[in-house]
């Protein structure tokens, strides 16, 4: 009976060396993926600024394609930069609530992006519905933590 027991013991210590290295993987594949994400980031927003500039001096004022495309391109970055907040947050809440944020910016971009032909149509009124819900969605799912957290100042208050 004992050999069966140091077994066991021996199963648990190796299932933890386990789960430690791999966790410990992937931790640091996360700060590589950060570390990558920021420097597109980077890229991202110096394109947008060259774009701009460019623009600006061949053009002077803007002209609507030209508006556009810089339009385009910053809310591209912006959907960037809100995947580069996410990979910071630890509370899963949270971090579905930034997705949930991120999925509307990029059906308003898709909305943005479509030629209002009338082909078109249904997939802009598809569109429309989904952006309108997930802004809806949002809307209440701050207030929803906004009263959680007077609820909780108020329970601390008490204490």
């Amino acid at each position: 009976m004992p050999p069966k027991r140091s077994f066991s013991k021996l199963n648990h210590y190796l299932q933890n060396q386990a789960e430690n290295t791999l966790s410990q993987s992937v931790t640091l594949l996360r700060l590589i993926f950060i570390i990558f994400m920021v420097i597109y980031l980077a890229a991202c927003l110096v394109s947008i600024s060259s774009k701009l500039f460019e623009f600006t001096v061949i053009q002077g004022i803007l002209d609507f394609p030209s508006m556009k495309i810089l339009l385009t391109d910053a809310l591209f970055t912006l959907i960037v930069l809100a995947i580069v907040k996410a990979l910071f947050i630890h509370n899963s809440f949270d971090y579905a609530l930034t997705f949930l944020e991120i999925a509307f910016v990029v059906i308003i971009r898709k909305l943005i992006l479509l030629d209002t032909v009338p082909e078109e149509n249904w997939t802009l009124l598809i569109l429309g519905v989904i952006s309108t819900a997930f802004f809806v969605l949002i809307i209440y799912i701050h207030n929803l933590k906004r009263k959680w957290l007077l609820e909780k100042r108020i329970e601390d208050k008490d204490e």
